[in-house]
């Protein structure tokens, strides 16, 4: 007897496949959308579109190991008196505690600073754990001001502004009742066990004019030391880096689709905003046209996950990336050997995206303290700086083949793309061609 239903000539719906059928009978059965962790699930145009020219005769190679490429960058040197001088262009992004464990934070600290990078808080304020173990920490001042006092911004080595994320442009953040214990609650000046969803726009101001009058304030509550950020969600990326680079932020950041959170409709998840691919070129365009590319600095976030992502993004005009669910991922997220426990919360390893529930076997996603006890936050720490060390390396590798001596003297150049799609949102020639979808030479 055969399992298969194909081998019986059943064919399943493009339309309505099984994953859409179960969707639509959940939705009937319980009368509620869906809410889930991780990112975008869908098939996006992504950086695997693209390949690099490696050196051979008409462009020459560096020596591996014997000549330099240099993987550094200063982030915030446009206003601040203390940007931050970093030794990787891989920085953490902000996933709060309330999200995450408190170990699952601690260990985030731990990595960014044994591989000399940043990380950030995310929304909830900043953690005694995290603050002592980041070297380089990036404070989040989000639409909730939950957990925000000026102590903490002076504490903070960078400041960012976030107008949204990825996964979600547009919308708030979230964090169920189960996730709300007695200290996050105190944190965030909540009831604890109640459901907590965040505004989508920030209280006390609502335009480009309010974001300048907003980050002089922040400057002036620093002394003008602290870099000051502007991350947005990709939507309508180019007019948004546009303002927020006239509106004086030292670093914008660009969050693409495929990002990660902790919890969100899986309709905004699957269906909002653009890929990470998509936005890039948009971001360095808007800086370039106003003068200031590499002077504002550029950060990528959204489904960056091994050193070619990172070497692309550079050779397409960032000045550094930032990594959320691969980060969750080398602390021990998805790991096979929590399979047994995944499957008695009805998923399996390699599936796990129900951060909301705060029921991670793996300690990471959670706020039960005996669940979190599992996570050592030293060994979590070493995993993170190795991840980071090793995309760092990566990337280095693919740049000496292009005869770089910098990470940052990667370009657009040295790429082309596999498909029309790809080439058309990277602007870079199809593979084999000259011939750059939309620009007419």
């Amino acid at each position: 007897m055969h399992d298969d239903p194909a081998a019986f000539g059943l064919r399943e719906s493009a339309t309505f496949d099984r994953a859409t059928i179960h969707a639509i009978q959940r939705a009937a059965e319980t009368g509620v959308y869906d809410i889930r962790g991780w990112g975008a699930k869908r098939r996006l145009p992504h950086f695997d579109d693209l390949l690099f020219l490696g050196a051979s005769m008409s462009r020459y190679p560096l020596e591996g190991y014997r000549e330099r490429c240099d993987t550094d960058v200063v982030l915030g040197d446009r206003h601040a008196t203390h940007p931050l001088h970093l030794s990787t262009p891989v920085t953490i992004a902000g996933m709060s505690f309330g999200a995450l464990s408190a170990p699952a934070k601690e260990s985030l600290g731990r990595g960014a600073s044994e591989a000399g990078t940043s990380t950030t808080t995310g929304d909830g304020g900043m953690t005694p754990e995290e603050r002592g173990h980041s070297k380089h920490l990036v404070y989040q001042y989000l639409p909730s001001r939950y957990g925000m006092n000026p102590d903490d911004l002076r504490r903070a080595d960078a400041i960012e502004v976030v107008l949204g994320q990825g996964a979600k442009p547009g919308g708030g953040g979230m964090l169920l009742g189960q996730k709300i214990t007695d200290r996050v609650a105190a944190m965030r000046t909540l009831p604890p066990g109640i459901d907590q969803r965040s505004a989508c726009r920030h209280p006390d101001w609502t335009g480009p004019d309010d974001l300048e009058i907003k980050i002089r304030e922040l400057r002036e509550i620093t002394d003008w030391e602290k870099p000051i950020y502007v991350k947005v969600g990709a939507t309508r990326t180019y007019y948004d880096v546009k303002l927020a680079a006239k509106a004086g932020a030292d670093v914008v950041v660009v969050d693409g689709m495929q990002g990660g959170t902790a919890a969100t409709q899986e309709v905004f998840i699957e269906h909002v905003g653009i890929p990470t691919l998509a936005a890039l070129p948009q971001a360095v365009r808007a800086l370039q046209e106003e003068g200031l590319h590499r002077k504002v600095r550029l950060v990528i976030s959204g489904g960056i996950r091994n050193g070619a992502d990172v070497a692309k993004c550079m050779a397409l005009g960032a000045d550094a990336v930032a990594i959320g669910t691969a980060a969750l991922i080398a602390l021990g997220d998805n790991h096979p050997k929590w399979d047994a426990e995944y499957r008695k919360l009805g998923s399996a390893a390699g599936y796990y995206d129900d951060y909301q529930d705060g029921r991670d076997p793996a300690g990471i996603s959670t706020q039960d303290e005996e669940l979190a006890a599992r996570l050592d936050p030293v060994e979590g720490g070493r995993r993170v700086a190795n991840l980071i060390r090793v995309m760092t390396m990566e990337a280095q590798t693919i740049a000496r083949a292009c005869g770089k001596a910098h990470l940052h003297h990667l370009e657009p150049e040295d790429l082309v793309a596999l498909t029309i799609e790809s080439a058309a949102m990277a602007r870079v020639p199809l593979a084999g061609t000259d011939w750059i979808p939309g620009i007419v030479r």
